[in-house]
């Protein structure tokens, strides 16, 4: 390669290899990028160098991302003119890597060594290269596994050709102790979780080793050079990004990608949303298949030992009750607290979801994933750091679920005057319906804060889909007479939550985002977002149910990062949170389905002829 910290030519990169990534140019920041055949100009590119010219070449090394359905973008690379390591920045690095199973070929199966019924970090392991040319190194490696005194295991090596032979087999594995062969190609981190020590390292496997902090038998130290040779890029917004940065997301990659090979079937998920839920579960192997009813997903799961996918709002109890019966998991998808650009209602695609095996978020009738990180309160002070910075931006922006802009003017509230704020909801969605306690209407509850708060200068505020005329519920200005003193449809919820003293809700995400803006909230309703000290709660959950103090950054870190999965609508590759804000202010990145244009259309006339009715 070329040496290129004392020297810095322009950098061409060859069209194709841009089209493929055209985050390239990040990786390299202040760098000039000049046409392909510019005179002095380094040709980037991965692998051999092309003929005729200088070249910067790279490669990505262990540290390969996985692709979904085909689509890939690498956060990391291996090049010579890497930034030097920073004082202990080697040895956080290797804790990432451990921590996060990050290296090895994508898509290998990783179901760790308990799944082999291996105990942890107890047998010699032995790496078959299958390479006859490596056939001897191997049989050497395998006799000092067995004079070992340990259990020997016999494994292919995870970066060997899938389609070459083993060359230990046979005789070689039955003369002098007995050694177990694993029966497939397998990550690194399942091998390395059941081995004390490796033989047949190469570089590469031995570098995963000593991250891992298991001895292997190739001298020398290999991980530290490896990360001093690493760049790192953001493949979603094309700027410089940390070496940590990059393998946090390829971390995250990995457990999504693993994830979604388990799951065989979706069902329940209407047409226009499927090009972002086939991206959402999306593997190295594909997509998931969209069946049409339950018990065709539930065949199609028993065959495959996977697990249903269903959105939960349109799954009938019976239906859920005889998946699980089948022995199949069920896995429950739903919209996530910041959903898109723009309402579900009128067909515009979502990129934040919840995926839930336990049960979903709103349904209060059993404890939820979100529900269970909450109770377990694993918070490490950098996470609790990361939800502080985004609930700020949050705020800083004016993010809500939906994103909406309007221009609609804030009323004028009277001096002296209690402002208390109470968001409409759908009267028949699931999250009402299950976890509305008592009351089950807008009507109700206006009348229980009213009862509540005599006094107070009352602000409701009509669901945007009712007000968009998607929805039934509309209340009629002669229902909210003596109720609400002033009706704030039109004006977006963050401008709204500044000018009020409280907010009342039943169960909706109004009170979640009213908590990151510091707004006391009362929850007539179980939410999850109540029962952790931050809400006044008029329907407590049972005794056993929550009930853990937490702090806001507590929750925000559950509920916006641990929790929910994002998608970036340019790419259509899972991404973190923060880069679901910077979207949000790209009106070019929201693909909107074409059904779009009719919705808006069926929305207009629903919500003129509401307000003819008289009804808001």
């Amino acid at each position: 390669m070329v040496e290129a910290r004392f020297a810095e030519p322009p950098l061409a990169f060859p069209p194709e290899l841009l089209a493929r990534w055209p985050h390239l140019p990040a990786f390299w920041p202040g760098r000039a990028v000049v046409p392909p055949g510019t005179p002095g100009a380094l040709v980037v590119t991965e692998g051999a160098a092309p003929a005729g010219g200088p070249a910067l070449r790279f490669s990505l090394g262990p540290f390969a991302p996985p692709r979904f359905a085909g689509r890939s973008a690498p956060p990391l690379l291996l090049a010579e003119d890497a930034p030097l390591l920073a004082e202990g920045e080697a040895d956080a690095l290797a804790a990432l890597i451990a921590r996060g199973r990050i290296g090895g070929p994508p898509g290998l199966p990783d179901p760790g060594a308990a799944a082999f019924g291996l105990a942890a970090r107890a047998a010699a392991l032995v790496l078959d290269p299958c390479d006859p040319t490596r056939a001897a190194a191997a049989r050497k490696a395998l006799a000092a596994a067995r004079a070992s005194g340990l259990p020997v295991l016999v494994a292919r090596h995870p970066f060997a050709d899938r389609a070459a032979a083993p060359v230990l087999s046979g005789s070689a594995l039955t003369e002098g102790v007995e050694a177990r062969t694993l029966p497939q190609p397998l990550s690194p981190w399942t091998l390395l979780d059941a081995t004390a020590r490796l033989h047949g390292a190469d570089p590469s496997i031995a570098a995963l080793a000593e991250a891992a902090g298991v001895p292997h038998d190739l001298g020398g130290v290999h991980l530290t050079p490896l990360l001093a040779r690493l760049r790192a890029a953001d493949p979603f917004r094309h700027r410089p990004w940390s070496r940590a940065e990059g393998l946090a997301l390829l971390a995250d990659w990995g457990a999504a990608e693993r994830s979604n090979r388990g799951v065989s079937a979706c069902i329940g998920i209407a047409r226009w949303k499927r090009r972002q839920v086939a991206a959402l579960l999306a593997h190295e192997g594909g997509s998931t298949a969209f069946e049409r009813g339950a018990a065709g997903a539930t065949q199609r799961a028993v065959a495959e030992g996977g697990a249903v996918v269903a959105w939960a709002a349109s799954l009938s109890e019976t239906e859920a009750a005889a998946i699980r019966n089948s022995g199949v998991e069920l896995r429950l998808l739903e919209d996530g607290f910041i959903r898109s650009r723009g309402l579900g209602a009128r067909f515009l695609p979502g990129a934040s979801y919840s995926l839930d095996a336990r049960g979903a978020y709103y349904d209060p009738r059993q404890p939820s994933s979100l529900e269970t990180i909450l109770t377990e309160g694993n918070f490490p002070p950098d996470l609790l750091a990361r939800a502080a910075a985004l609930r700020e931006a949050v705020v800083a922006r004016g993010i809500s679920k939906y994103n909406l802009r309007t221009e609609a003017a804030l009323p004028a509230i009277p001096g002296g005057r209690r402002a208390v704020l109470i968001p409409g909801q759908v009267e028949d969605d699931a999250s009402v319906r299950l976890g509305g306690g008592t009351i089950r209407s807008n009507l109700d509850l206006l009348r229980a804060v009213r009862a509540a708060e005599p006094e107070a200068f009352i602000l409701y505020k009509p669901h945007p889909d009712l007000e968009a005329g998607f929805r039934r519920g509309r209340l009629r200005a002669s229902d909210l007479a003596g109720l609400a003193d002033a009706v704030v449809g039109g004006v977006p919820l963050p401008a709204l939550l500044p000018g009020v003293d409280a907010l009342h809700t039943l169960t909706s995400l109004s009170g979640f985002e009213a908590l990151l803006r510091g707004v006391p909230v009362t929850c007539w309703g179980q939410p999850f977002y109540a029962g952790w000290g931050l809400t006044e709660d008029r329907a407590p959950l049972p005794p056993g149910r929550r009930g853990v103090a937490r702090t806001l950054d507590e929750l925000v870190a559950a509920a916006l990062i641990l929790y929910p999965r994002y998608l970036d609508p340019v790419t259509l590759l899972p991404c973190p949170p923060e880069v679901m804000l910077d979207r949000l202010d790209e009106p070019e990145a929201w693909r909107v389905s074409p059904l779009t244009i009719h919705r808006g259309v069926e929305g207009f006339v629903r919500g003129l002829l509401a307000r003819i009715g008289g009804r808001r």
